[in-house]
This record gives C-alpha cells, structure tokens and sequence, in this order.
C-alpha cells in the first residue's frame, strides 16, 4: 500500500442514545469503556497489513468519543503514532457533545495531537433539543464552544440539523444565524432522516413516508418547508462567509473536511473499533458488530467485498458528485482505463437534459437542481 491513508477509530459509547440515531452507539460503564479502549489500542497494534501509506488524516467518532477521559484518547492516539507515520500536517478530528466537554480533557486532545474538534449541537432551542433527546442545552454548547476556543482548538465543526419534528422555518434560520455568528471554520448541516429501528420511526415513520410521496405531514416539515430550508441554510451560511464544497458541508476557505472529502474521492480507509469499516485497495471490510465477540477478538472482520471495476465506477461517480468541485475526466480515465463519456455518455445527457448536471472539458458537476435531487441523480450511475 503505497501513498495517502486515512484512519477512523469508533467509539460507540454515548451518554444516552438519541430517539433519532440509527448508528452503533449505545451506554456503557467506565469499567466496560476501558476493557473497550484496550481491545481497541490492540487492534491498533497487531494489524500486520497496514503497509506503508502516510496517515494524512485521522477521524475518532462514535457514538460520543467525548464520553472517554482524555487520558484514553491519549493512549490511543499514542498507539496509533507507534505504528503508523502521520503526515505534518495531518488532520485528527475528534467528535465532541456538549455535556462531555471538560478543560481537562481538552488539554489532553491538544497532547494527544487532536487539531479539530467536531461539535454535535443539531440545534439552538432547546425544545428542538428535547424532542430529539439530546443531553445539552444551547446554553452548554455556548460553554463547550468558548472553553475549546480558549484552550486553543482553531478549527471547529458545528453539526446542524433541519427538518426536525416541530421546527419552522424561522427557528431554523435563527439556529443558522446564531451559530455563524460564533464563526466556526466548518459547518455541518443535515436534514433529519427518520431511519427504521429508532424511537423516532415508531413515532414518526408514517408522516417521514408521507413526505416522501409529498404528502401533508402531521408533526414534520413537509415537503416543500424541507426544501425550503435547505434553500436558506445555502443563503445565510453564504452570507455570512462559508462557501459550500458538499451537498450538506460548509466552510470557511481552506477548512474543508480533509477526512470526509478523502471518503467521498474514494482514498484507502483503515477503520478501527466495533463494526467499523474499511478500503483498501479494492476490497472494502468491516469489523464484527457484536461488542463481546471485539473485545474477545479485536480486528476480527465480519465482512468482505472485493469491488469489481463496475461498482468502482458507480463509487467513483456517485460519492465524487456529492463534492460541488465535480468529478474530473481524466481522473475517471486514468483510474478505469475508460472515458467517462465511454460509460456514462447516454446517463450524462438525460441528467443534462433535465437540468441536473453541467460539464466541461474538464469535469462534470451537480447544478443547484441536481443537488436538490441528488438521490434521483445518483440512481442513474448504478450498471447494474
């Protein structure tokens, strides 16, 4: 394995899960959170193929990596620096809730190298919060903000959330406004997803299929409220200096995601901890999901997929597309020995037809028509 690789390391445990979460997360003990960092650091040490790529970013998210004492985050970053080479300028990000987020363990980030924070707000009311059962309040976001900026963290990712049960309009662009004006260098903003399995399915699943068939919704934004939130978050976050690079990333000049842009231009990925996943080469991997079967055998894969030139092309394009930047032809070219227009010229003009798609000699890209249907756009690069 030669050039760039990128590291993620999950933690799943969190204070309580949210009534909307779908991920690996769950609550967990102290004692159980340490036999969990030392499975962890040991299959950090003992993966023999990790080869000799540089690691140019490092991403800890769970769950809430907060939850740990930062002594731990410190042993393990201390284990990942015995056996890989990170780059100078590599990016580490670490997840952090509100709630979570002591001095304390913040000064142990900045020894363990941690150089970006990621803060899961979602929103600034606090019954928007409630609903979606979130642990903090505006008022202690506000406290974890101003602590990690006087500690010295400089590069800080707000996570938002649109589309919540309840919301307006109005109380959205509020969150919006107030969280630009505390200029964080990156800006997350996502609408709710109702997933199956969560407390918010049970409760809401019905008025999310209503929305979907552009139907009137009870308790959620409908239809065409969702769009037009999705409308103003470009406006305002624009107006106030952030330029968006993904469907739902904003930020500042030069303080883009290196570790989400790596995922979505498809560079080698090695995940570590309970059921995450990984990319090298061609082959795409994923660790056991059951928590005692880990901490047992740590690095133990539950599953394994060598991808064939034709789900790489569909990778290519339907992650690439998500960047605003497009996806470059002679990337395409070079990598699959193909021309995009070869693959995809008859998909290429009905999506430029329609209005979704605009090209040149260098590259193609979503339209601001695209983005909004970027789901329907995304269909149509699947071969199979």
């Amino acid at each position: 394995m030669k050039g760039e690789l990128e590291l993620y390391i999950h933690i799943p445990f969190c204070v309580k899960k949210c009534a909307y979460c779908d991920f690996l997360s769950f609550p967990a003990g102290k004692e159980l959170q340490a036999a969990y960092v030392k499975s962890l650091k040991k299959e950090i040490r003992e993966w023999k193929d990790r080869g000799d790529g540089i690691v140019s970013s490092v991403f800890i998210g769970g769950g809430t990596p907060s939850i740990l004492e930062g002594e731990q985050i410190l042993d393990i970053m201390e284990e990942v620096r015995r056996r890989y080479v990170l780059a100078d300028d590599a990016e580490i990000t670490l997840e952090a809730n509100p709630g979570t987020l002591e001095e304390r363990k913040l000064h142990a980030y900045q020894k363990a190298g941690i150089n970006r924070l990621s803060l899961g707000l979602q929103s600034a009311h606090n019954e928007e919060l409630r609903s979606l059962g979130r642990i903090h309040t505006w008022e202690e976001f506000l406290d974890s903000f101003y602590r990690a900026r006087e500690t010295g963290f400089c590069n800080i990712n707000v996570d938002l959330m649109s589309a919540l049960p309840g919301q307006t309009l109005k109380s959205w662009e509020d969150t919006l406004r107030k969280v630009a004006a505390l200029e964080p260098e990156h800006i997350s903003a996502y609408s709710l997803i109702i997933e199956e399995g969560t407390p918010f399915y049970d409760r809401y699943g019905e008025d999310a299929k209503k929305r979907e068939a552009g139907g009137e919704c009870r308790y959620l934004p409908g239809e065409e409220l969702e769009r037009k939130m999705y409308e103003q978050t470009g406006i305002i976050l624009s107006e106030s200096g952030y330029h968006r690079y993904e469907i739902s990333n904003y930020a500042r000049p030069g303080k883009e995601c290196r570790h989400n842009c790596g995922y979505w231009t498809r560079k080698e990925y090695r995940g570590f901890g309970l059921g995450a996943a990984s990319m090298i080469g061609e082959t795409r991997f994923s660790n056991v999901r059951d928590l005692n079967a880990y901490l047992e055998y740590p690095g133990v894969h539950m599953e394994e997929q060598i991808l064939t030139t034709e789900e790489q092309m569909e990778e290519t394009m339907f992650l690439g597309l998500r960047l605003l930047c497009g996806v470059r032809k002679q990337t395409f070219l070079e990598k699959f020995g193909r021309s995009m227009d070869d693959v995809y010229g008859t998909v290429l003009k009905k999506m430029k037809v329609q209005g979704l798609m605009e090209e040149n000699e260098e590259k193609v890209w979503l339209t601001g028509r695209g983005i909004d249907l970027g789901n329907y756009v995304f269909s149509h690069f699947l071969l199979g």
